[in-house]
């Protein structure tokens, strides 16, 4: 009898050791994968994506199959094609007009469509190099970056096109192609970030010039976010693959963390304090960074997230808590959208 007493006691710590090791043991990670959602017969690299909250849509940019996918969230499937496109790649979503906008590389157009039936509603010619596509909530005006050599310039443009009219109300020109814009809360400032000078451009929205330039000291920046609380610019670079945090009113550099190859979005999650990096276009894998932020000038990687090959693009829903990661079809393997839900 002492002999079975003593084996079933070890098996129950044994089994109390084992469930409170997985769930607080260092191996724990901090983004779990909830979903996986297929996109069937999507082929080559996919962009940017941007989420409908209302009715819990995710619009995703096939840039090489010439498509913007939209995937139901809710029902956790694909749901539909919109075609037609030469390299999409900027992708926003205004519920208030329910129109998604759409900038193409390839044809400099920005077209509109009806977030309820997805009709063609609109369509702006800029120039080629069309890409990222940030809102005014409060002046109702679209930011859209193209120009640079794409277009034969030696130059960047900055299109303000008023949401209402979908119509061009002024330009702003900048070193040359911006490959992220971030609008303040304030919509008082405009942060365009350029790979090729290794610089980011200031710009003043009411007087719609640059007022500063700052340099960065790793090379490409690209993809960025920024931290309203504490004034951050977090920013993903190329070469080397770091994430470099600026303050948003000096340009002051304050940290630099090494991060994934093949960046391709960055995301700022305010609840929680953390920076989420994507990355592995062009790579055999892909993964998250995850970084957590302890002080105004202060970060450490908690966690590098494994995703599929590939996946370079991602996008942060505050409010429906959850990082949606975008891997193309690969090895047989057809296109899908990645859901990561954060843990404390």
């Amino acid at each position: 009898m002492r002999k079975l007493f003593v084996s079933r006691a070890t098996t129950l710590v044994l089994l109390v050791l084992t469930a409170t090791g997985s769930l607080y043991g260092q191996t724990r990670q901090p983004l779990s994968l909830v979903d996986t959602i297929s996109m069937p017969n999507v082929k080559g690299r996919l962009d940017h994506l941007y989420v409908d909250v209302g009715s819990q849509r995710l619009f995703v940019a096939g840039l090489e199959n010439g498509s913007v996918e939209v995937v139901d969230l809710k029902a956790a499937k694909w749901l539909r094609t919109i075609p037609g496109f030469q390299k999409p790649q900027g992708i926003l979503f205004v519920p208030p007009l329910d129109k998604i906008y759409v900038a193409s590389g390839d044809d400099g157009m920005v077209r509109v469509f009806s977030g309820k039936s997805f009709r063609l509603l609109d369509s702006i010619k800029l120039d080629r190099g069309a890409n990222r596509v940030t809102y005014d909530w409060r002046k109702k005006l679209l930011y859209v970056g193209y120009g640079g050599k794409d277009a034969g310039q030696d130059y960047g443009e900055i299109a303000i096109i008023g949401a209402a009219s979908d119509k061009v109300v002024a330009t702003v020109q900048v070193d040359a192609h911006p490959a992220e814009l971030l609008l303040g809360d304030s919509g008082e400032k405009l942060f365009a970030f350029i790979p090729l000078r290794n610089e980011i451009q200031v710009i003043d929205t009411l007087n719609r010039k640059v007022i500063a330039t700052w340099p960065v000291s790793s090379k490409s920046p690209g993809d960025a976010a920024l931290d309203e609380s504490s004034q951050r610019l977090l920013i993903g670079t190329h070469t080397p693959p770091s994430m470099i945090v600026m303050n948003a009113r000096t340009g002051g550099e304050v940290a630099s963390l090494p991060t994934v190859e093949g960046m391709d979005g960055v995301y700022y999650d305010t609840t929680r304090k953390r920076g989420y990096v994507s990355g592995g276009r062009g790579f055999d894998v892909g993964s998250v960074f995850v970084y957590q932020q302890t002080g105004p000038d202060q970060y450490k990687n908690i966690g590098e997230v494994p995703t599929k090959a590939g996946a370079g693009t991602s996008f942060w829903s505050p409010e429906l808590n959850r990082y949606y990661v975008a891997a193309p079809a690969h090895n047989g393997e057809q296109a899908s959208i990645l859901v990561f839900q954060p843990q404390p």
